[in-house]
């Protein structure tokens, strides 16, 4: 979106490759902004974000499916309390196209399926993430953008000018030093806008960004780290053809087990919720890396350990799954993979939005970019690029 503003965009991305981090272990599916409360980015980025990926994708020969999604109540509260509440909230926001249905209506359309009633969003859909972050990455470097590899940003002062100098470091020799910053590897790039989308790392990147004379926004933000696992199926038939989610329990942190299906066909279900301690220091951007005992608990953007799938975690997922298909057979489940969220809020207190705010002159943050994230990706892009330069987001996508 910047660059297509014409502006001369460096992208700084740490690891050796892009996408390699919470935009590669997800669930791939399009949300249609069903769950957020109404007025919130997410609610306004998601809905916006759903039609503009579909608009991208098709542009640019991105697999993309709307396989629809059945959110089941399996209780008679939910399906007289629960349902109709999340259904008015999905249309609030803009949601369209949602249809009730009975049990029977149900079972006609997903046989395994077993609830007391649903809606169906027919607009939810599933994405071939790799092949939209390839895509996007080269519409900007058609623009201009040059991406820059293996590059940690480590910190940033102020020059004589008012603009901020970005201080970043080869990821190669902070691995190799245990997450010392040698001065001499150290490279200076002046800077008239910093935009931090970090992902698990947003939040202690601000917080290094901000300057000395400020405590900065990233400073009053709450940071939690919340893994979900996955599950897929050992053998079989796909027992679903469409998304299947329960209803959302109210401040647990996620939507459920629910069921996804990919552009194979296959089924996985997940993710759960399990809230991951707090890193010793969410400030300092030094690796703290698994191997050292002294440094207590790491970053989990520092440890390739946060990405385990805990087995035993199975017995829960039996139970969860068996609330809408009771017929899932014993040791069906095999462990799939796993993802870590950067939440703005933990256990207990209601989802935060996601943050997209100035900090000071030059400075952007994009923090607590969980799910909806990949769906709002267009969306959020466009706020951003509209925040730092003062030229309005593009309603249509007919200009990428």
């Amino acid at each position: 979106s910047l660059a297509r503003r014409g502006r001369a965009v460096i992208i700084a991305e740490r690891e050796a490759a892009v996408g390699t981090g919470v935009s590669s272990r997800n669930s791939e599916v399009i949300h249609a902004g069903l769950y957020y409360p109404r007025g919130s980015v997410k609610a306004r980025t998601c809905v916006r974000g759903n039609r503009m990926l579909y608009d991208y994708c098709e542009r640019r020969a991105v697999k993309a499916h709307r396989v629809g999604k059945l959110v089941v109540a399996t209780s008679e509260r939910q399906l007289h309390e629960d349902l109709p509440a999340l259904r008015a909230t999905a249309e609030g926001n803009g949601v369209r196209g949602l249809r009730d249905l009975t049990a029977a209506d149900v079972l006609h359309i997903e046989p395994q399926v077993r609830c007391t009633g649903a809606f169906l969003s027919p607009d939810s859909g599933i994405v071939d993430s790799h092949g939209l972050m390839v895509a996007l990455l080269g519409d900007a470097e058609t623009r201009g953008a040059v991406l820059a590899l293996g590059t940690t940003v480590v910190g940033a002062r102020r020059g004589s000018e008012g603009r901020l100098c970005v201080q970043s470091v080869d990821t190669r020799v902070l691995r190799e030093t245990g997450g010392c910053v040698p001065e001499d590897a150290v490279l200076d790039l002046n800077c008239d806008d910093v935009v931090n989308c970090a992902g698990l790392s947003a939040v202690r990147l601000g917080r290094a960004l901000a300057p000395p004379s400020s405590p900065g926004v990233c400073t009053t933000l709450k940071q939690a780290f919340a893994r979900g696992c996955y599950f897929g199926l050992a053998s079989g038939a796909p027992p679903f053809a469409r998304l299947v989610y329960p209803l959302p329990e109210k401040n647990l942190g996620g939507l459920g087990v629910h069921a996804t299906v990919d552009l194979a066909g296959r089924v996985r279900f997940g993710p759960d919720v399990e809230w991951l301690p707090s890193p010793v220091d969410q400030s300092s951007l030094h690796f703290t890396t698994a191997t050292q005992s002294s440094a207590g608990v790491p970053h989990p953007d520092d440890d390739p350990r946060a990405y385990d799938v805990d087995e035993t975690r199975a017995n829960a997922f039996y139970e969860a799954i068996r609330t809408y298909w009771p017929n899932l057979p014993d040791d069906a489940l095999v462990p799939d993979y796993a993802g870590v969220r950067p939440k703005l809020s933990g256990p207990g207190d209601p989802s935060a939005d996601f943050c997209l705010k100035a900090d000071g002159p030059g400075l952007w943050h994009a923090c607590g970019i969980e799910s909806p994230g990949l769906t709002a990706s267009l969306a959020l892009g466009e706020e951003l690029a509209a925040m730092v330069t003062g030229i309005p987001a593009v309603h249509n996508v007919t200009a990428w």
